[in-house]
């Protein structure tokens, strides 16, 4: 499930090209195209936000919160972190942490191992030296917690943990930078799809991922009348979708 970035590169040209407002080499499109997929991958949060706080719409589909959270699920990603030093590192393409799992193993009577993943609660670190005072609230293997900072995150149960292989990550991963790839032939670029990175958003995003790089586009050509027209096309698809 993804949008084809040489579709959305023929349809930027053609309609710069019908319009007559100027050329956009592959370097600057694949700039453009970077820019535009992160603003939109970044607007799912702040309408997730917006929309979480209004009533949702009977009918499934046209729920504005589920069509985020599809276009946003996928990107969920779940990684075995790294622990170079004293904490754990996330992946390099988190965008944002999900949840931290501890793998619990126990053996029982018979000798049966089995493991249990549970969902560690996140505390903040000034407040892990009062929870670890008390027998009550002391974090153990079947109620870990987790203390996250700049260098990384901290996991404890019956005692910190440091073993990689008994923690997951589940988060939300940045999208993976885009290209259209080509190849110079008698001085002209042409498409290879070989060298191609496509976009990871939505398939209904196709339409805005092209607005927002004709705007980028105009800006580049100084061509302030086409970024008005389609800034204003953006606007009106956003107050349509608030509404």
């Amino acid at each position: 499930m993804s949008v084809s970035i040489d579709t959305v590169y023929q349809r930027v040209l053609g309609i710069l090209n019908k319009e007559q407002r100027g050329y956009v080499t592959p370097q600057e499109f694949n700039l453009f195209a970077n820019q535009a997929q992160m603003d939109l991958f970044e607007q799912y949060f702040y309408d997730i936000n917006q929309f979480g706080r209004i009533p949702g719409n009977s009918t499934e589909y046209s729920d504005m919160l589920t069509l985020l959270n599809e276009k946003i699920n996928i990107f969920e990603a779940v990684a075995t972190p790294t622990r170079p030093s004293a904490t754990f590192i996330p992946a390099a393409d988190q965008y944002r942490l999900g949840a931290v799992v501890y793998k619990n193993t126990t053996t029982n009577s018979f000798g049966v191992v089995s493991t249990e993943n549970i969902e560690a609660e996140r505390i903040k670190a000034n407040e892990f030296l009062y929870i670890n005072s008390s027998p009550l609230t002391k974090p153990t293997n079947t109620r870990p917690v987790f203390t996250s900072n700049s260098s990384g995150i901290k996991v404890y149960g019956n005692s910190e943990i440091v073993d990689t292989a008994k923690v997951e990550f589940q988060y939300i991963k940045k999208p993976a930078k885009v290209k259209w790839g080509y190849q110079i032939v008698f001085n002209e670029a042409l498409y290879d799809a070989s060298s191609t990175v496509n976009f990871e958003l939505h398939p209904s995003e196709e339409t805005e991922l092209i607005i927002k790089i004709l705007e980028l586009s105009g800006i580049l050509i100084k061509d302030l009348n086409l970024y008005q027209v389609f800034d204003k096309e953006e606007n009106q698809k956003i107050q349509q979708e608030k509404s």
